[in-house]
């Protein structure tokens, strides 16, 4: 069961068992009168408790180089789903983080909410609940429809897109799209307890500087006048799961906060954090969240040659009882195995020490003591 070759797992299934394909009709979606704000502290607190430690990854399919190609409906691919997510297990995981985008609604929500119901199915029979991000400030700002760009050679992440697409942050033509498709995704999984919890932006305030020339001036306004909205959205659902958007950079003790840091965890049930740095500063703000009181969840992890490492900074977060999200899974097409300086000059092969992403294309682990210690820390095995 330790050996290396039991975490191997085929990326082209051509016997797997089928999935099923049909799926039952889409629910009327049921929408709440009240809009209630942030849960008690008690309320989350035993809505954690409840989970188990939860530790993860950033999930998104090899063969897809970003959120719109791992749903769309040309590319998504239910049997690598199946396929990789059961590696996620294997390493012990229990929880998934998801990226969405809301393209994807505009085009077919029919299709898309058809997806996510698979999408959601194939995980609960891995005994894996996503954490699903609807928004998303980093990388290209200008996202489309239809076929994905190819990856640039060398580069880290080099087809990333941002959600909502600059031009639609703050286009009121647009805003009751985004409305819906937020309400409209929850509404589906309101009372699904399979569905871990909601992450409504993921960076918000983040400048997106790789795109510095194409990228909005005003961006992170724009996104402070919007958030605030989602919110709303959000809660005017009241599913049973927890919301969240993480925190990034910067200070967060009480007075000396960002004002967006200060909105994201005063409305936030559960907090949630990115760090990719060492164990002692991955502790350390643990150390400025814990004052909060509420469930703490890192769900950005993972930059090895930064000193974010599987065996240094899983222990902490056991510890401490912080959820943990690595990113990557299988090394694909978002090559996050190169580092972030890969932008300023791409890599000419892969470097010796991967900065991100867990798994090799065929499935072993790119470090056996990694996989050993997810096994040691998760023990569900």
């Amino acid at each position: 069961m330790h050996r290396r070759t039991a975490l191997k797992i085929p990326l082209v299934l051509a016997a797997a068992a089928a999935l099923p394909q049909a799926l039952a009709p889409l629910s009327v979606i049921p929408r709440a009168t009240a809009a209630p704000g942030q849960w008690p502290v008690e309320r989350a607190n035993a809505w954690y408790q409840a989970q188990g430690w939860l530790v993860g990854t950033n999930f998104i399919t090899s063969n897809a180089i970003n959120q719109i190609e791992m749903f769309a409906p040309g590319t998504y691919d239910a049997r690598r789903i199946d396929s990789e997510l059961g590696a996620c297990r294997l390493l012990g995981f229990n929880t998934v983080r998801v990226f969405l985008h809301d393209l994807l609604w505009a085009q077919d929500r029919a299709g898309f909410q058809s997806r996510l119901a698979q999408f959601v199915g194939i995980a609960a029979r891995h005994g894996i609940k996503p954490l699903f991000v609807f928004f998303d400030s980093c990388w290209d700002p200008h996202p489309q429809l239809g076929a994905q760009r190819a990856p640039t050679p060398g580069v880290h992440n080099s087809g990333w897109v941002q959600s909502p697409g600059a031009q639609r942050i703050d286009d009121p033509r647009y805003r009751s799209v985004l409305r819906d498709y937020v309400v409209g995704v929850m509404s589906q999984f309101r009372n699904d307890n399979r569905v871990l919890g909601w992450d409504l932006w993921n960076e918000p305030d983040n400048p997106a500087k790789q795109y510095r020339k194409v990228e909005r001036k005003d961006k992170i306004d724009a996104v402070g006048g919007l958030l605030p909205q989602v919110f709303g959205w959000a809660r005017s659902v009241n599913a049973v799961q927890p919301l969240t958007s993480g925190v990034w950079q910067g200070s967060w003790d009480r007075g000396s906060r960002s004002e967006m840091d200060s909105f994201q965890l005063d409305n936030s049930d559960v907090i949630s954090f990115h760090s990719y740095a060492g164990p002692a500063e991955f502790e350390a703000r643990i150390a400025e969240l814990a004052p909060l009181g509420r469930p703490i969840l890192c769900t950005e992890y993972l930059a090895r040659d930064q000193g974010s490492t599987v065996e240094g900074v899983l222990p902490v977060a056991k510890r401490h009882n912080v959820g943990a999200y690595s990113w990557g899974l299988v090394a694909g097409k978002t090559q996050t195995y190169f580092p972030w300086d890969s932008w300023d000059k791409p890599y000419t092969k892969v470097p010796n020490v991967w900065f991100s992403d867990l798994l090799q294309p065929d499935g072993r682990p790119y470090k056996e003591s990694e996989y050993q210690a997810f096994r040691k820390l998760t023990t569900r095995v």
